[in-house]
C-alpha cells in the first residue's frame, strides 16, 4: 500500500541508490548468507488469502478472526507488501465505551482489555499518495492475532500493533467506516512512525532450519471477483526452506538499511516505458489496487497515464527481467514527475504479483522474485 515518507527521506535515499547502483551493474551471483541444512526441513505454514476486485481494483486480503482473547470475529486485513506492521480498528475488539474520536478513554500508560494491551503512545499512520492520502489515528498495542479462519490460520505469539480509534479521508475530511483500512503489512523494516512495528509475520519462532520469512504464490487472476471474497487456498508460505533460498530459482535482491524504517523493502533497477529507459527505486505493492506508478524526475507533466497498448520493462542489475503490456483492464500505468509526488520510488501495484512470485527473506534482508 502506497505509504506517505518525509520528502528529506526520499532525497537522502537517493544519494544512497546512486551509490549502488553505480556498484551494482553486473548479475550478482554470490551465494546470500549461510542457511543451516537439516533433512527434510518444511515451511513452517501454508495458508490461503482471500481475493477481491472491483472493476479494474484487486486486493488480496488475510482473515483477521482473534485479537487477545476477542475470538469469532472476521476482519479481512489487506495483505500488504508495500507497508510495515498491522494496522487494525478497535471496533469489536474493545468496549465502544473506550472509542471517542479523540482517542481511547483510560488512565496510566497503559490499560489491559481483551487480552490486548494498550499504551499511551499514540501514532499517525497515513497511507496514499498525492490527492489519495487516508490517516489511521491510533495507539501503540499487543495482543496475540490469529490470522486466517477454519480454511486455515496461524497464531501468532504477541505482537505489536497499532489498535486505530479513527481512520479518516484526507481529501474529503470525512471519517471512514470501521475496519474499511485495515492493513496486514508484510515489509521488511520497521515502519516509519514507530521503530516497534515490524512485519507480523517476522514475529514467529520458527523451527531449526527454516529462515524468517515468506513466499507469495501466484495470485490466481480467475478469482478476482467483484461480489465476494474469494479463498485462494496456498497462496502464503510462512517460513523459507533451504530449497526455497537456494534452489527454486528465486532471483535474490539484497535491501538496504537506514537509520529510520531499518531494511527498506524497495529495490533498485531500470525502467523503461514507451521508448524512455529510467534508473528506478522499486517498491513491489500489494496494497496497491489498480495503477502502478513510475516515477521520472524528467518528467514533462506532472501525471501521465499511458494508454493501452503501451509497454513497460523492468530490469534489475541481479537479472531479473519483467514486461508487461497495458490494457483497459490490467497493468494500469501512470507516470509521475518526482518533484510532484515528492516520492522517488516506482510502484508496481497488485497486477505484477499476478505474474511473478515474490519471497522475503526478513533474516538475510532480501527479496526473491521469480518469472512465471
Amino acid at each position: 500500500m502506497i505509504k506517505k515518507y518525509p520528502y528529506y527521506l526520499n532525497f537522502f535515499a537517493v544519494i544512497l541508490i546512486l551509490l549502488v547502483f553505480a556498484t551494482s551493474c553486473k548479475k550478482d551471483n554470490t551465494p546470500g548468507p549461510s542457511t543451516t541444512t537439516v533433512a527434510n526441513v518444511t515451511n513452517y505454514a501454508n495458508m490461503g488469502l482471500y481475493e477481491y476486485g472491483d472493476g479494474t481494483n484487486r486486493r488480496i486480503f488475510v482473515n483477521i478472526t482473534a485479537v487477545g482473547t476477542t475470538s469469532g470475529v472476521s476482519y479481512p486485513s489487506v495483505f500488504d507488501t508495500g507497508s510495515t506492521g498491522m494496522t487494525i480498528d478497535a471496533t469489536g475488539l474493545v468496549p465502544a465505551s473506550m472509542i471517542t474520536a479523540n482517542g481511547f478513554s483510560f488512565t496510566g500508560d497503559s490499560t489491559v482489555v481483551n487480552g490486548i494491551t494498550i499504551t499511551n503512545q499514540t501514532f499517525v499512520v497515513t497511507y496514499g499518495g498525492v490527492g489519495n492520502e487516508t490517516k489511521e489515528y491510533g495507539n501503540l498495542a499487543y495482543a496475540t492475532v490469529k490470522a486466517g479462519d477454519n480454511n486455515g490460520n496461524v497464531v501468532t505469539p504477541r505482537i505489536p500493533m497499532l489498535l486505530y480509534y479513527k481512520v479518516v479521508d484526507v481529501t474529503s475530511g470525512k471519517t471512514l467506516t470501521a475496519h474499511s483500512n485495515d492493513v496486514f503489512g508484510v515489509a521488511s523494516g520497521t515502519s516509519f512512525v514507530t521503530s516497534k512495528l515490524a512485519s507480523p509475520l517476522s514475529y514467529f519462532s520458527l523451527p531449526t532450519g527454516v529462515t524468517n520469512g515468506f513466499k507469495l504464490a501466484l495470485l490466481d487472476n480467475t478469482k478476482f471477483t467483484t461480489t465476494v471474497l474469494t479463498y485462494v487456498p496456498g497462496l502464503l508460505t510462512i517460513g523459507l526452506t533451504p530449497n526455497d533460498l537456494n534452489s527454486s530459482g528465486f532471483i535474490m535482491h539484497p535491501l538496504t538499511y537506514y537509520t529510520q524504517g531499518g531494511y527498506s523493502p524497495d529495490i533498485n533497477g531500470t525502467i523503461n516505458y514507451n521508448g524512455t529507459t529510467v534508473a528506478a527505486t522499486i517498491l513491489l505493492d500489494t496494497g496497491t489496487p489498480s495503477t502502478s506508478i513510475l516515477e521520472n524526475p524528467n518528467a514533462t507533466a506532472n501525471v501521465t497515464t499511458l494508454g493501452a497498448n503501451s509497454t513497460v520493462g523492468i530490469t534489475t542489475p541481479q537479472g531479473f527481467n519483467f514486461n508487461y503490456t497495458v490494457s483497459s483492464n490490467y497493468n494500469l500505468t501512470t507516470v509521475e514527475k518526482t518533484s510532484y509526488s515528492q516520492d522517488i520510488r516506482t510502484i508496481f501495484s497488485i497486477d505484477f504479483f499476478i505474474s511473478n512470485e515474490y519471497l522475503m527473506d526478513y533474516t538475510n534482508h532480501r527479496i526473491g522474485l521469480k518469472n512465471n
